[in-house]
């Protein structure tokens, strides 16, 4: 048996331990391609079928993804519930702010304007007397905390984004930033689910290889809670890389949503996600395919991406040259 075959029969038999011993048992679906492979690997480990399976609706789906949703549903003989957003993201971006960038970089934007922040280029110990209820941003914005031990710029400051304070001095958002889309449109809702329904494990499709916040924050495929009562958090496929994913859908027949066999997209979830590696290029996609779809995103995520725009602009002409650090204040 080679090494890609011992990935996935490891997956499958801890997935088949751990569902065995649990009996309120959740499992997350996106409609993506990670999420096809997740739900098909539980299914056939899940010989008492005491799993829920549940899908959280944002307010910023694709067509496809709905449609492809009601496929599975037909295909394995399954129930996945579908949970309102407690804030749509139309809402919450109206409400809270546009995420930029990626979830740490809004988060810390979002902190640093909650308390006026005049976008100042002065030492940490300076700022922190002016700003003394906003610390870890003021580190995030100093540059304070330390390198990785290979001497490479740690993701906790903004170096970590090249030219980004660079680019935020000579342009300083004048709109709301934060993350807060995905806490009300995911997070809240998963947890009041989970809490509803008793939950003890609750499994999502989250891969390692596949970079991100998200994915680099886990050590391992399962986290236990602190408490004996948290929920546990189990990534069956937590160790698959692409080509894991190349044999097990060979070998399952697994069929992904129209989103990557007719769009072409690399990704599924919430439409035209500021946050997306490839973003210029998922929107082509939606005005191209869902029409109605991209009218909506262009209008929420508006400001968010002219400032990605500029901001990229701005990468390409600090590399060029075109622009000096000492015309930075």
């Amino acid at each position: 048996m080679n090494e890609i075959n011992l990935t996935i029969y490891d997956s499958q038999y801890k997935a088949k331990s751990l569902v065995d011993n649990y009996s309120n048992i959740m499992c997350s679906i996106s409609g993506g391609s990670d999420s096809d492979i997740l739900l098909d690997l539980i299914y056939k480990v899940d010989t008492n079928k005491k799993v829920k399976y549940v899908f959280f609706e944002t307010g910023l789906e694709y067509k496809a993804t709905r449609e492809h949703l009601k496929h599975l549903e037909d295909k394995y003989k399954i129930k996945i519930y579908r949970e309102w957003a407690k804030i749509p993201i139309p809402l919450a971006t109206l409400r809270f702010g546009q995420p930029f960038l990626s979830k740490r970089v809004s988060e810390n934007i979002s902190r640093l304007q909650k308390h006026g922040f005049k976008w100042e280029n002065e030492s940490y110990e300076t700022l922190k007397e002016k700003y003394p209820r906003c610390l870890s941003a003021l580190k995030w914005w100093t540059n304070s905390y330390p390198k990785k031990s290979n001497g490479s710029e740690s993701s906790f400051n903004i170096n970590y984004n090249k030219y980004l304070k660079e680019f935020m001095l000579m342009h300083p958002p004048t709109f709301k930033i934060s993350k807060n889309c995905c806490k009300y449109a995911k997070k809240d809702v998963a947890h009041n689910f989970k809490k509803r329904h008793n939950i003890e494990l609750s499994i999502v499709g989250v891969r390692k290889s596949e970079g991100g916040v998200r994915a680099t924050s886990y050590k391992n495929c399962i986290t236990y809670g602190k408490k004996e009562n948290d929920v546990i958090e189990y990534r069956p496929i937590f160790w698959f890389k692409n080509e894991d994913k190349a044999v097990y859908n060979l070998l399952n027949n697994i069929e992904n949503s129209k989103c990557y066999t007719d769009y072409g997209l690399k990704r599924t979830g919430c439409a035209g996600c500021p946050l997306g590696r490839n973003l210029n290029e998922e929107i082509e996609v939606v005005k191209e395919h869902e029409p109605k779809l991209y009218k909506a995103i262009k209008n929420i995520f508006k400001e968010t991406y002219e400032y990605t725009e500029l901001y990229r602009k701005f990468v390409k002409r600090m590399k060029q040259g075109e622009i000096k650090n000492e015309c930075i204040r």
